[in-house]
């Protein structure tokens, strides 16, 4: 297609007429990949006499295809730009990406940033010496444009992938200084003279945020530059030209390069001005920054500051960061030195003021009440406000030098408490109490824990806090409702003084102005932490929900889901009565909470986090009623559709919130729901496109579907869950990119279909053996190589016979069996077991090698025999050494829960633990309300390498996994089978006890008694259980 061609098509792509547009796009798709199509694009983007729509249209498409196709993720993937198009586009985007107009410019500079970031050094070596030889020229525009997206390649590089940004500072530096002087020594200079300072700054930025480039460690260089940067600080922003509109005033050109200059200043001072620095080169530096640049960077910020005072204007960044300046000098005894003569003016005429409500605030709150509250608790904000920088700076200056500030700045709040409470209602200073309310809260943790004022807070409280509950000013009413919250946890000498501020902030939740209510619930959760009698809450509780979910409907704000989140959690199964409202509410509020981040698509968005917020609220729901099965099917309904929709690449950014609620509802439900199946597919999907991360959150499920559902997994063919699991863990096991780490909940997964469908899924254990077999071969990590091992002990404890034929089969047999005992016998330094450390793993290996000894004689020789007793001996009497060594631990803590031997699949709860007396029932039931949490804990593997898996903590996870063999006792099973031995076949036996020496018969006869005394104590377990379940409910 040729240039007219291509103007005509882009200019269908604007029309009006869908169809029209729908013709264009498949037209620019059928032939985007054809020769020379790139080329064209550009030749209409730089084309002045085409129609700006057009030319605009041209650059999206052109920046849309090269960032897809210039560098393609897969390496293997065939190239789909002829190198002569990307020579031509490479040439051309230089000399004309500072000609065209700005809206142009920002399209064609994405282009070169993914061009610059794929092709420089290597592909593209020449544009250094185009960049170097145009600073020098006519086009110092395009050279600072092209040379800080160069830069900014680099800014966030780790040291090694740094060493191109020496070589440009050296090339480049110098001729940057030149051009910076000579735009320095300008008199009355236009805005674009600071448009290209502000270049100039960006570039300097990115060269140094991570590390001083060595030419800069040279004092002559850096002070050349040091000068200039200080000089332009102190030259003050010419008036012509200077924007009326706030927005557009902070953005102008010369504030634009203040900002620049005093964000390059700060972060040479914390990141390299401290004189701590280990390295000779790097302490040299900062001691000369210190000594030569600090003060008087000081010096002009305070100047700078100063017009605040008198009224003038001063951006919010520009006032933030030098603000975090200042804090940074608080405890450097040099800098604070220079600091205290101006400190009381610093803090009284300049940072208090702008701690306090103010016009902007005033316009905002009656404007638009939502953009207030969004803007108070948006993270982001707090980079930009001088708000949160004063009070950061305040509180720095009490903590570091509190002798001499802290009750000088506490005496001048007094004075506005006293000043304000003397006036007339018509004269009070309302917005200096403001700025005096935010100040005690701001230092909350500094009054909390030092004398006098810990003593006085609660009369403080009463006294100056408390009353504006009922203030005529809106922001002083949320203002005591958010210092009512920070002072929530005091001991009240009181309790109704407690009471009182509850119920205020309460009242405050029915505020008619919407910042009131945000922040009323703000306060609220810290009143219900701090509640100890839960009766005081208790009435009010409807209530209190119903006015959350009326604010939620309102508001987006995960503040309010923590609040809510906090009463679930103090109030536990006493919110079943609200479980189904609040889940309803709450997936409500997710959904407009996703539609609102959808339509900002912005990753920092409020809705974003609100909607995660929902998500682990209803999880925090789900978890508080999880003893009540029904509650489950009353509130499935309302949870699918969420669960199915973000189960797919929409809930990506939920996906592992998503997957703990999938987790409880298949694990409380009286039944996994056919509804419920059909999330089954879309996990699989996942894992096998673009989840394979949350590998272990997806075990989880996965494990609840075979395990509570094994009929359905095992009948069900449309869809055949049996081939899809097979599918899915073949392709991951053989997959060769995948790390050892990555695939390890794959032969947990086989082991869950072992272990359930004992004796119904004979046609699997081949297959599934030979890819276990395959991956062990090349597994590096013993962690995986023990969850591969104990594949074949749980397909040994399936099925010896069957898995005896198949290793046989595959002539592995001595192989397999060598790895295995190899890895048993394995010890660390302190002469601690290296392998199968885990109650679960021991238990695994257990029955596996049990399980051989009842094969016949022809399937396992004598001395094989022998070998597999005692290894299983061994490991019996780690086990019972460890499970005595955990109930002492849990004795010796005074723990209320129980250990790891609770059997889950009994529908009555019973606990079956060796050597530790049951707990009652209702404890029994109440362990599983922390079995999904902990299960995925237990499944998902330590990422870290195999020294840390070697920690204290090895055996943690065992309390929290269950499966089948939680009913199978090792010892019994043990002695069960070598007394059937004994009977069936005396003189295999009698040679088999033979080939044990003293030690081996002793510890035979241990286990033989342990096993009886573990028969006694499961009997005697059955009757109380079953006595319990005959008593009439007390």
């Amino acid at each position: 297609m040729d240039v007219p061609s291509l103007v005509v098509v882009l200019q269908a792509a604007l029309s009006p007429n869908p169809a029209e547009r729908k013709a264009a796009e498949e037209s620019l798709n059928k032939f985007q990949y054809t020769p020379q199509h790139l080329v064209r694009l550009l030749q209409i983007v730089i084309d002045n006499n085409c129609p700006m729509a057009v030319r605009q249209v041209a650059s999206i498409q052109f920046k849309n295809f090269i960032a897809k196709n210039w560098a393609p993720l897969d390496p293997n993937e065939p190239q789909k730009i002829l190198q002569s198009d990307k020579d031509v586009v490479r040439d051309h985007i230089l000399v004309f990406v500072a000609q065209v107009p700005p809206l142009l410019r920002v399209q064609l500079g994405e282009c070169l940033k993914t061009i610059i970031h794929a092709d420089y050094p290597e592909q593209w070596p020449p544009l250094l010496d185009w960049v170097k030889h145009n600073l020098q020229d006519q086009q110092v525009y395009g050279a600072l444009f092209v040379l800080q997206i160069l830069a900014r390649k680099y800014e966030f590089k780790s040291e090694e992938e740094r060493t191109p940004v020496h070589h440009i500072v050296e090339e480049t530096f110098p001729h940057l200084l030149n051009i910076f002087n000579r735009l320095v020594l300008i008199e009355n200079p236009a805005v674009e003279v600071a448009d290209l300072i502000k270049l100039i700054c960006k570039i300097f930025w990115s060269s140094i945020y991570l590390e001083i480039p060595k030419q800069l460690l040279d004092p002559n260089a850096f002070s050349a530059w040091m000068m200039l940067f200080l000089k332009v600080l102190e030259r003050p922003v010419p008036l012509d030209g200077q924007p009326v509109d706030p927005d557009l005033r902070k953005s102008w050109g010369w504030w634009k390069v203040k900002k620049w200059i005093v964000h390059i200043l700060n972060r040479l001072y914390t990141r390299f001005g401290d004189l701590k620095l280990r390295n000779p080169e790097k302490r040299a530096f900062a001691q000369n920054f210190q000594k030569n640049y600090a003060g008087k960077i000081l010096e002009c910020h305070l100047n700078l500051l100063g017009v605040i005072r008198v009224g003038g204007y001063l951006p919010d960044r520009v006032t933030n960061l030098i603000l975090q300046y200042l804090s940074n000098s608080i405890s450097k005894n040099s800098m604070y030195t220079l600091l205290q003569p101006q400190l009381d003016v610093l803090l009284f005429e300049i940072v208090f003021p702008l701690m306090c409500f103010n016009d902007n605030d005033q316009k905002l709150w009656e404007e638009d009440p939502h953009e207030y509250v969004r803007k108070g608790y948006d993270i982001i904000e707090d980079l930009y406000s001088p708000r949160t920088a004063s009070m950061d700076f305040v509180s720095e200056l009490v903590r570091k030098r509190g002798k001499e500030n802290l009750q000088k700045f506490i005496q001048f709040v007094v004075e506005i408490f006293k000043r304000y409470d003397e006036a007339p209602l018509e004269h009070k200073p309302y917005r200096q109490k403001d700025g005096a309310l935010l100040a005690v809260g701001a230092l909350c943790d500094k009054l909390k824990q030092t004398e006098p004022y810990k003593s006085g807070l609660e009369h403080m409280l009463m006294q100056h806090v408390f009353p504006e509950f009922r203030s005529p000013a809106g922001h002083l009413r949320a203002k005591a409702a958010w210092v009512a919250g920070q002072y929530a946890n005091v001991n009240f000498s009181d309790k109704n003084n407690f009471l009182q501020a509850l119920h205020s902030v309460v009242s405050g939740l029915r505020d008619p102005e919407l910042p009131v209510r945000v922040d009323s619930v703000f306060a609220l959760r810290s009143f219900v932490e701090a509640c100890k009698d839960l009766n005081d809450i208790r009435p009010i509780l409807p209530q209190l929900l119903d006015e959350i979910f009326k604010l939620m409907n309102e508001v987006e704000n995960e503040d309010l889901v923590f609040t809510l989140e906090t009463i679930v959690d103090k109030f536990g199964e006493e919110m079943a009565p609200y479980a189904l409202g609040l889940c309803q509410n709450l997936a409500a509020a997710f959904w407009r909470c996703m539609n609102t981040a959808e339509a900002d698509d912005e990753a920092d968005d409020p809705g974003a986090l609100a909607a995660v917020g929902c998500l682990r609220a209803i999880s925090t729901i789900l978890e508080s009623v999880s003893r009540l099965p029904h509650l489950f099917v009353q509130v499935e309904p309302t949870l699918l559709p969420i669960m199915q929709r973000m189960l797919t690449t929409d809930g990506q950014e939920v996906f592992e919130e998503v997957l703990e609620i999938v987790s409880y509802m298949t694990f409380f439900s009286p039944t996994i729901s056919f509804d419920m199946w059909t999330l089954w597919p879309l996990m699989i999907e996942a894992l096998a496109d673009w989840a394979i991360d949350f590998f272990p959150n997806i075990l989880v499920p996965l494990d609840n579907y075979v395990s509570r559902g094994t009929a359905h997994f095992l009948t069900c063919k449309e869809p055949d869950y049996q081939q899809s699991l097979w599918n899915m863990i073949s392709s991951i096991m053989a997959d060769k990119n995948l790390e050892d780490n990555d695939i390890e909940p794959a032969p947990k997964l086989i082991e869950v279909v072992l272990q359930n469908c004992r004796g119904q899924v004979d046609h699997w254990v081949e297959p599934y053996l030979r890819i276990t077999l395959d991956r062990l071969n090349r597994t590096e990590k013993s962690r995986l190589k023990c969850l591969l091992v104990q594949v074949i002990a749980n397909a040994v404890y399936y099925n010896a016979s069957l898995t005896l034929s198949i290793l046989n089969k595959f002539a592995v047999t001595t192989e397999v069996f060598n790895l295995w005992f190899q890895l048993l016998q394995q010890v660390k330094k302190s002469g601690a077991r290296a392998n199968f450390k885990r109650e679960h793993d021991k238990k695994v290996c257990c029955l596996g090698l049990t399980s051989l000894l009842a094969l016949p004689g022809e399937q396992i020789v004598g001395e094989a025999l022998g070998r597999v007793f005692r290894a299983a001996l061994d490991l019996l009497v780690a086990y019972k050494d460890q499970v005595a060594e955990a109930a002492k631990e849990e004795e010796a803590e005074d723990d209320d829960d129980m250990d790891g031997f609770q059997t889950d699949d009994d529908e009555d709860g019973s606990d079956k633990e060796m050597g530790v007396d049951a707990e009652d029932e209702d404890e029994a039931d109440s362990l599983r309300l922390q079995k999904l949490a902990a299960q995925a804990k237990a499944f998902c593997g330590n990422d870290d390498d195999d020294e840390e898996y070697d920690s204290d903590d090895d055996f943690s996870d065992d309390e929290e996994m269950q499966s089948p063999i939680d009913e199978v006792d090792p010892f019994i099973f043990f002695v069960d089978i070598v007394q059937a031995l004994q009977a069936s076949d005396p003189i295999k036996f009698q040679n088999l006890m033979q080939t044990l020496d003293f030690q081996y018969q002793a510890l035979a006869n241990g286990v033989a008694q342990h096993a009886e005394l573990r028969r006694a104590e499961i009997e005697k377990e059955k009757v109380e259980k079953a006595s319990a379940a005959a008593a009439p409910p007390s």
